[in-house]
């Protein structure tokens, strides 16, 4: 199981399906960890990757100087220089001040503009660069910065490698710009049918949409 969210968020998926223990990757591929039914230690974190995104958080809040800015405490939650808008992020919040949260290495940082259209936002991000970060724009105008070389392809590379699992052999179903790599790095990759053109342009396959259960019409194939 493995998301872009952060690790509360993960488990929080993993409970709803019913997983109890298990291995996940989270923070679009910069955290892998165990979740285990112990409530004294139920996550170990067995894989981290961080960097410093001090030079990529100033250079966009150069020309977007109002956005939110969240910095990922793994398994805690998030520092942020003031609070998403209600009900867009999960999690834990602590406040604190922009040179702060970039002072030391961090697995992932968020930036939030709340002032600019999701393709005025895309435009502004692009024309900046950001050389050494990988990043992945969301559906808002939501940016998530990672280290270079990290993505969900990276962490689960992680879990196959610890479960003696070749690439070839997995299966990975994606939607969002976040997938691109995984896709790519699956021996099947799947991309949803709500998924923006240039994810399904590497997939090996489209499947339904959300509202049509794309993911367990793929599913149903194997199990």
């Amino acid at each position: 199981h493995l998301e872009g969210r952060a690790i509360s968020g993960v488990m929080d998926t993993a409970g709803k399906l019913g997983f109890t223990e298990g291995l996940a990757v989270a923070s679009n591929g910069a955290v892998v960890f165990q979740y285990l039914d112990d409530a004294a230690h139920p996550v170990e974190v067995i894989h981290s990757v961080t960097f410093d995104a001090s030079h990529a958080v100033r250079r966009v809040l150069e020309q977007v100087p109002d956005a939110i800015v969240a910095v990922e405490q793994v398994g805690t939650g998030f520092r942020v220089n003031r609070p998403f808008p209600e009900t867009e992020f999960a999690g834990q919040f602590v406040l604190d001040d922009v040179e702060s949260l970039i002072a030391e290495p961090v697995t992932r940082v968020v930036i939030r503009s709340t002032d600019h259209t999701p393709a005025e936002f895309t435009a502004i991000v692009h024309d900046l660069g950001l050389e050494g970060t990988n990043y992945f724009i969301g559906y808002s105008a939501w940016l998530d910065l990672a280290p270079e070389g990290v993505s969900k392809a990276s962490g689960l590379d992680v879990v196959c490698e610890r479960l003696g699992i070749a690439p070839a052999d997995v299966l990975a179903v994606g939607d969002g710009n976040n997938d691109l790599e995984m896709l790519q790095w699956a021996g099947r990759g799947v991309a949803m049918g709500q998924s923006p053109d240039a994810l399904k342009d590497v997939a090996d396959a489209v499947t339904g949409t959300v509202e049509q259960d794309g993911l367990a019409l793929e599913l149903a194939k194997y199990l």
